[in-house]
């Protein structure tokens, strides 16, 4: 194979190609001549110290003398600098007194928020039921809970079995509305679902607790003044009334009002006979109203001379 490939290159070493032009507008006619000279092949048994280096070579503009003075197995020693004068150190953590239950408790709720039993440190106000809930039972039975001691009095408006289509058929659920108050001012709408009833009024009335409004009334329990409120389609009409007339309204409007503490009110639904809007129609028309005092304290006069 050697010997035809060299047999090869040299008959091609020894031919020439002579190229005349056959069309040429030049008066003179030039001859090309190509000559072909044999190729030297590295061979593939040639040592390595026949191979190309391609090593970059150093320049000169890289400049590496700042490393000629350092020693590598040298231990540098740190030295800071001089306190200044009249520098007190700072006292170690493990030397200053140690914490206080109530200052872990303040540090974890301003963190965290409030513990699970419910109690604030910071005085913060807490109207989530389930933090106050104290779980009963032992290991194998059901978990009970006991209700919340807080002021509050519950009654459910309306137990409604509602359902959801889904790709697999339909999901039965209950919807329930609780409405809370403690008879002397307070008073909060919730509605909670749930899978079971007794669960969709615990979250209700969680829900409830949550939207907690202060009613304003006067020395005779009832109304300031006058005013009307709507949610939704519902509209419900609010009405002070005399000493000795009771609440005179209907459906969800009686609830709200009797568990805010009113006990002179007239009530009127107008619109839909929906319980869950008409009883947060109540509350938006509640917080229409608004004192004596306050009115008389933004006009800047007496409160006399209000029906001046």
């Amino acid at each position: 194979m050697a010997s035809t490939s060299s047999a090869t290159l040299s008959s091609l070493s020894s031919l020439s190609l002579h190229a005349t032009p056959r069309f040429s507008l030049l008066p003179n006619t030039t001859t090309t001549t190509i000559s072909l000279r044999p190729l030297s092949l590295p061979s593939p048994l040639s040592s390595s110290s026949s191979r190309p280096n391609f090593r970059p070579k150093a320049s000169a503009d890289v400049e590496t003398t700042f490393f000629d003075n350092d020693d590598p197995e040298e231990i540098d020693v740190f030295d800071p600098p001089e306190a200044p004068e009249g520098f007190i150190p700072p006292p170690s953590f493990d030397e200053g007194p140690l914490e206080t239950e109530d200052e872990i408790a303040a540090a974890y709720e301003e963190l965290y928020g409030p513990a699970f039993s419910g109690v604030s440190v910071l005085g913060n106000d807490i109207y989530v039921m389930d933090s106050k809930m104290r779980k009963i039972g032992g290991f194998g039975s059901k978990v009970k809970k006991e209700k919340v001691r807080d002021g509050f009095e519950e009654r459910v408006v309306q137990v409604r079995r509602v359902t959801k289509v889904v790709k697999g058929g339909k999901q039965l659920h209950f919807r329930a509305i609780v409405v809370v108050g403690d008879k002397q001012g307070q008073v909060g709408v919730g509605v909670g679902k749930a899978k079971e009833v007794i669960a969709a009024v615990q979250k209700s009335a969680v829900n409830a607790r949550r939207n907690i409004i202060t009613v304003p009334m006067t020395k005779y329990s009832t109304f300031p003044h006058r005013s009307e409120g709507d949610y939704g389609a519902a509209k419900v009409m609010l009405r002070p009334a005399s000493p000795g007339t009771g609440v005179i309204a209907g459906g969800a409007v009686r609830i709200v009002l009797e568990m805010a503490g009113v006990e002179n009110a007239l009530g009127k639904q107008i619109g839909s006979k929906n319980a869950l809007n008409n009883a947060r129609a109540t509350v938006v028309a509640v917080q229409k109203m608004r004192q004596f005092h306050e009115v008389a304290s933004e006009r800047g006069i007496p409160m006399e001379e209000l029906w001046k």
